[in-house]
């Protein structure tokens, strides 16, 4: 498979990105219309009832600047997973989602743990390190652009500041680890040179005989024109006929 056939835009880069954001701001408008607070359906942990929050968690949200702090970093996330690993996106989001929310139901804090920050460090998580071991230059390049706009979420894995849900957050970032090491994904391989190649020869190679030892370039000469073969016999006949003027 080649990068032309491998990295392709497709109609769910936009679509997934569109129903994640629908689907977070559309709840956040419901509690806002009829007054309800659905705080209830988060993640608590080690409780049977807190177990439900393992799936509607990332849908909650307990203010609009919450919201909007998810919002953004959910829809880039998204959009990269999609484009640059839609053969395992829709495993990474739904497997990860319960995955992390697992890790927090078993560490968390008694406390209800809503909002989609531990997708989000999912997300985050998964693409950085799935380029650091796939090893293709535009998957690094990638990994490279989550940890200069995102790398500083990493602090908040760490109790440093109350209010937060750490716990989502370290259980996203584990998972999205976990699932870059262990998930496969049929990446194409980047192209090779040939003096990249395990049997590559220099010896052989026609343009390094262009230089010498030092390094210094050597005109090639040019090839010597061949032989005439005067031994075989002439396929055109030529007669000569000759003709004495007369002296009048």
């Amino acid at each position: 498979m080649t990068d032309n056939n491998y990295f392709k835009f497709s109609n769910s880069v936009l679509l997934v990105p569109i129903i994640a954001v629908l689907s977070i701001w559309t709840v956040y408008w419901v509690e806002l219309q009829f007054k309800i607070n659905f705080n209830n359906f988060g993640v608590y942990p080690r409780t049977l009832s807190g177990l439900k929050g393992i799936l509607f968690s990332p849908f909650i949200h307990g203010s609009l600047k919450h919201l909007y702090s998810n919002t953004l970093p959910l829809v880039v996330l998204s959009a990269a997973l999609v484009y640059f690993y839609k053969p395992v996106a829709f495993k990474v989001l739904f497997y990860g989602t319960i995955f992390s929310g697992v890790i927090t139901w078993i560490i968390g804090r008694p406390s209800y743990h809503i909002g989609a920050s531990g997708v989000i460090y999912l997300l985050a998580s998964f693409i950085f390190f799935k380029g650091v071991f796939a090893k293709h230059f535009r998957l690094i390049a990638l990994s490279l652009f989550v940890v200069f706009v995102y790398g500083s979420m990493l602090w908040y894995i760490l109790p440093i500041k109350e209010g937060i849900s750490w716990e989502g957050h370290l259980g996203g970032f584990v998972t999205g680890l976990v699932f870059a090491y262990f998930l496969k994904a049929d990446i194409p391989k980047p192209k090779k040179y040939a003096w990249e190649e395990d049997n590559y020869n220099e010896d052989a190679d026609e343009f390094l005989r262009h230089f010498d030892e030092n390094g210094n370039f050597i005109e090639s000469k040019p090839e010597d024109e061949p032989e005439l073969d005067t031994t075989s016999p002439s396929p055109i006949n030529i007669t000569y006929h000759f003709k004495k003027k007369t002296e009048e």
